[in-house]
């Protein structure tokens, strides 16, 4: 059995998220759909990050088995060939059979678009938040970087709908790094933020909480008293899908494995 590696982008403006649902188009729906024709087995896409209906990727990462001797190339072509122009296979690679996309991942960043010019160009309806009205931008980067760290994100994260899974869940998140970044060659300012998982809707709450600050409604200096609240209905709104965008993924280098266990063999040598 063959496992195979794809990275993707998408435009998720008009899927109903990555995960298969009946009756709806998913990222996933459209990937099994298409690799099940190519290799005529039923194959299940497995992706790196269950990104929701309308949010977008640049460099989401998913994996199938298969015993079709296509080569990755060949199924990076035919993939491309099948699926919706609003979804791409930008790379396909043959890795190891212990490889996976999900559980293997040990970063992602995010980005979030906000475009602040008076009129939102045609072009970025559904790939962008139009916020036009006055900001502090300084005040929401100081308060970007107190996300930076691990801490319980209780209150920057969405609901399970049930009070005993919401009880279980595990709360603590390391973030690596988040920002604010301006983007000088457009009227846009950019929330990014770098870390090994994320809870449910938790970069749109933190969002919504920095726009919050920019506004003037919070202060920086409010974040760490959030996180001790653990009450998302003290930190700001959930900002709509269309402005977040799922760059990129983390991945071990296979070679360190290899290189580990070429160790373990010469050490266990008598």
């Amino acid at each position: 059995m063959r496992n195979i590696k794809l990275t993707l982008a998408y435009d998720g403006a008009d899927f109903h998220g990555w995960q298969q649902q009946p009756g709806v188009p998913t990222i996933q729906g459209a990937l099994n759909d298409a690799a099940s024709k190519i290799t005529q087995e039923k194959v299940f896409v497995q992706g790196a990050s269950r990104t929701d209906a309308g949010v977008h990727a640049l460099g989401q990462a998913a994996h199938f088995k298969t015993q079709s001797v296509l080569s990755a190339l060949e199924f990076q072509r035919a993939l491309n060939a099948l699926l919706p122009p609003a979804i791409r296979v930008v790379a396909a690679e043959e890795m190891g059979p212990d490889f996976h996309a999900r559980w293997q991942a040990q970063g992602k960043t995010y980005r979030y678009r906000i475009f602040r010019g008076r009129v939102l160009p045609p072009f970025e309806h559904r790939r962008v938040l139009h916020y036009p009205w006055p900001l502090d931008e300084a005040a929401m980067a100081e308060a970007a970087r107190k996300f930076e760290g691990e801490h319980d994100f209780s209150s920057f994260a969405a609901s399970s709908g049930s009070e005993d899974d919401d009880r279980d869940r595990q709360m603590v998140r390391e973030i690596y790094s988040s920002e604010i970044v301006r983007e000088t060659d457009r009227e846009e300012i950019a929330y990014i933020v770098r870390g090994r998982s994320f809870l449910r809707y938790m970069v749109r709450k933190i969002v919504g909480t920095l726009i919050e600050v920019g506004k003037g409604r919070l202060a920086p200096d409010d974040i760490p008293r959030l996180f001790e609240l653990r009450d998302r209905s003290q930190s700001g709104p959930t900002v709509p899908p269309e402005g977040l965008y799922l760059v990129s993924l983390e991945f071990p280098d296979p070679t360190d494995s290899l290189a580990t266990s070429s160790s373990r063999r010469r050490s266990a040598q008598p």
